[in-house]
Parts: structure tokens; C-alpha cells; sequence
């Protein structure tokens, strides 16, 4: 059974958001300027800034990961988020709708996620495709809102256009905590196809879960690169559950040889 929470969306703003899908469609991602602002941005950030500070403490290595578990500045990457604010959020609008314009049918939401390169942060995101790790048909979408400004010194993303249409890559185990599998042939002609995506603060990248992206490090000394993410499937869609399995157990491998606390 597939984890997930059943939106609703409003006609009206399905309809509005429409527009985006022949873009997303034929490049695998979409910028939404300004998407999310005002108080609905500042409760959200609010809440973010609440839940490191009381409920990370908590979790085990598994929903929780740290550059330097010692030092808890160091947070790069959170999921599983099932505090009460967060385990419907995938509900909420505007994001429901702008989703299911994408997708051209009605979706489901996962758990949400947070990412976050901390200042100095020395290592890049690999290349790869979301969908490897997912394992769903139809694939699923990313949304990621931009929490700070994110440009090319932070680590912005990198998406490889069209590369949705073109299957899945090979992928290998990488040392990077919270991506354990990158794309082992990536090369020079993917390298030449790369957008970078500038954001601000309520600004969203929506991307298509076979685009191939990744991240540099972020080379500041004093600026985070932290953004809030909703993973929604279609309706339709099923897993792939032998895939999702055999990764699943390379998930646990990668945690197991760096020796971090499984959950349960």
C-alpha cells in the first residue's frame, strides 16, 4: 500500500494553473514566481523553525539528517515529517491544485520533506532522477519551495531539460547521506543541457519525477539553502514494489555502513 493523503483540489484554481502544464510537460520542470507569500509563508517557516528546534531532538538518524550530528546547525535533510502541521499539509492550497494541473488527473500527497545545504557545505547533490528511489507509473512530481534565496553559490538546483522523456538512468550507491543512489554514466552532453533555477523566498520549482537534476555544494560562509518539499502521484499511479524493494534494502545498507539509528 502506497503512504499517501487523498487533496482536494478547486476548479477554479486547476483551471488557472493549467497554463504551466505544456511547459512542464515538454521540460520536465516549472518556475512559479511569488507562488507562496504573505502569512501562509510566514506560518509555514514558523512552524519549520518549531519543529528543528522540538521535534528533531526526537527522531531517529533515519528522519534526520546531519552533516555533524554533534552540531545541530549542521541539518541538511528531513523527511517523514508526521508532526500534526505537517502530516496533511500536501492538502493544503495552493499546492493541491497547481499539482493536479500538472498532472492532468487527481493526485496524492506524501509526507513532506525539508532540504538544506548549511553554509560551507562540501559536498554536491548527485545527478539523478527521483523516481528511482519511488518507483511509481505513472511518475510522480517535486515541488520545492525556496525557503532563503537560492542562486549558484548556495546550491541551487540544476535540471537537465527533457530529460523526463527519455527513461530511467542507471543509477549506483554514493556516499552522500539522503541520496544514496546518483546517476553513474552521467557526462559532458548532460552536463551542457543543465538550467540553473535562481529562487527567492516563495518561489516554487516544480519538477517531474524522471528529470535528472542535482546540486553543487553551497560555498557561502554565512547562507543557507533550506527548502520545503511536497512529492505528489497521480491517482492512477502503482509501484513498482520489486524495484522499490531492492532499493529500499540498499537504503539500509548505505545507513547501516555509516552507522546511523534505524527507526523502530
Amino acid at each position: 500500500m502506497i503512504d499517501d493523503a487523498t487533496p482536494v483540489a478547486t476548479a477554479t484554481a486547476v483551471e488557472e494553473y493549467t497554463r504551466y502544464r505544456e511547459d512542464y510537460l515538454r521540460d520536465g520542470f516549472v518556475v512559479v514566481r511569488d507562488f507562496f507569500t504573505g502569512e501562509g509563508f510566514d506560518e509555514l517557516a514558523g512552524e519549520l523553525d518549531r519543529y528543528v528546534a522540538e521535534v528533531v531532538p526526537t527522531l531517529p538518524d533515519s528522519d534526520a539528517f546531519f552533516q555533524d550530528r554533534k552540531s545541530p546547525e549542521t541539518l541538511k535533510q528531513m523527511q517523514h515529517m508526521v508532526d500534526p502541521f505537517f502530516v496533511e499539509y500536501g492538502t493544503r492550497e495552493p499546492f493541491v491544485s497547481l499539482a493536479e494541473a500538472l498532472m492532468g488527473e487527481p493526485v496524492r500527497a506524501q509526507k513532506p520533506e525539508w532540504f538544506n545545504k548549511p553554509p560551507g557545505t562540501d559536498h554536491s547533490t548527485p545527478p539523478h532522477q527521483d523516481n528511482f528511489y519511488i518507483n511509481l507509473d505513472p511518475p510522480p512530481l517535486t515541488m520545492w519551495l525556496a525557503m532563503d534565496p537560492v542562486d549558484a553559490e548556495n546550491g541551487c538546483l540544476r535540471y537537465c531539460t527533457g530529460t523526463h522523456r527519455e527513461g530511467l538512468r542507471p543509477h549506483a550507491r554514493t556516499q552522500v547521506l539522503g541520496f544514496s543512489q546518483g546517476i553513474s554514466d552521467w557526462n559532458e552532453e548532460d552536463q551542457a543541457r543543465e538550467v540553473q533555477v535562481f529562487l527567492e523566498p516563495g518561489d516554487l520549482a516544480v519538477h517531474h519525477g524522471e528529470l535528472i537534476h542535482r546540486a553543487d555544494p553551497n560555498r557561502t560562509t554565512d547562507r543557507h539553502r533550506r527548502a520545503f518539499a511536497l512529492v505528489y502521484y497521480a491517482g492512477s499511479a502503482a509501484r513498482n514494489n520489486e524495484a522499490h524493494q531492492k532499493y529500499m534494502v540498499q537504503v539500509t545498507q548505505q545507513h547501516e555502513g555509516m552507522g546511523l539509528e534505524a527507526d523502530g
